[in-house]
């Protein structure tokens, strides 16, 4: 569901600082909003502070939202703290590992160069079947 960004609630919030906004930013220039924001049925924020300054600052006048139906305040706090803190960053491991992967398909080598040709080729040719 998407809600007119000036409509939501911003009232008191944990965080206090929203930091950096440039690389959220960028990410959602290029992918848009991966996680709606999430709001309570009075349009009042609970998760999504810097998702929404963001969208602001892109000029966004709308954003993706989850509506939760909690309307206790102890639970939205809950929600707003759980939100930020249950998540789990890459290890330096995974996030080498993701990079050269994607380090492999941005300059494919010529076996890589054909599966991604083969795997594109049939791509369209099941398309095709479906559509009959």
């Amino acid at each position: 569901m998407q809600i007119r960004i000036e409509d939501i609630k911003i009232r008191k919030r944990v965080r206090k600082e929203l930091g950096d906004l440039k690389s959220l930013m960028d990410s959602m220039k290029r992918f848009g909003l991966l996680s709606p924001v999430i709001i309570s049925r009075d349009n009042e924020l609970i998760a999504g502070h810097r998702r929404i300054e963001s969208a602001r600052r892109l000029g966004w006048k709308t954003i993706p939202v989850a509506i939760v139906d909690h309307e206790d305040d102890l639970e939205k706090l809950e929600l707003e703290i759980e939100e930020n803190i249950q998540r789990k960053d890459f290890t330096t491991d995974e996030m080498a590992d993701g990079y050269l992967k994607l380090e492999k398909y941005r300059n494919p080598g010529i076996f890589l160069r054909i599966l991604l040709w083969f795997k594109k080729f049939f791509r369209k040719l099941f398309r095709r079947f479906r559509r009959k």
